[in-house]
């Protein structure tokens, strides 16, 4: 439901939202056997309530607002069929709000229509010269172009920083998305 001003009763008795907040309560889940989702630890989103966050939204989109007493932005909401969504609780957010599996959790969520990834000035002055990657880099789904940006930004050293954005600027070059990448690297060895 739709966050509510307690004294924000129309006089017809509809309530007036205060916000674009949808907040429920929720069980945290943890998947068995999922494949690449084994293990995660996540809610569900229930289609009639992503239909709030997104109208006739079938794809990943980020939101921001609160789990518990949490400020968090730019969680992505994935699709799982039938119009339910996930949201994925890495580790570093369960132990911030000190939950895991099993627990219950208060959310306070909308559409972060604000989140942005910026791309690396490395890998945007490589592009400005690599027009054909560049091209299959933008023709990605920003979700995909995402993934290569986090695990640039995710390094913890310059060298692995720059491995990785040599890494990104060959993938775009082969027309590899993250995954293929990934998976060629591994082979690569």
């Amino acid at each position: 439901m739709r966050g509510y001003a307690d004294a924000g009763l129309a006089t017809d008795g509809l309530r007036l939202p205060i916000n674009n907040m949808i907040t429920f309560d929720t069980m945290m889940l943890q998947f068995g056997e999922q494949g690449e989702k084994t293990g995660w630890t996540y809610i569900e989103i229930p289609a009639d309530i992503a239909q709030q966050l997104k109208p006739d939204t079938k794809t990943s989109f980020r939101v921001r607002g609160m789990l518990d007493n949490l400020p968090v932005n730019g969680l992505a909401l994935m699709p799982m069929g039938e119009g339910n969504f996930i949201m994925a609780l890495k580790a570093e957010l369960r132990k911030k709000i000190h939950k895991n599996a099993g627990a219950m959790l208060r959310v306070s969520i909308e559409e972060d229509i604000e989140y942005k990834v910026e791309i690396p000035a490395e890998l945007q002055e490589f592009f400005e010269f690599e027009h054909e990657a560049s091209e299959f880099f933008f023709s990605l789904p920003k979700s995909h172009r995402e993934y290569f940006i986090k695990w640039i930004d995710g390094a913890k050293t310059p060298e692995t920083r720059a491995k990785r954005i040599v890494n990104t600027a060959n993938a775009a070059l082969r027309k590899l998305k993250y995954n293929q990448m990934l998976r060629a690297m591994k082979k690569d060895g």
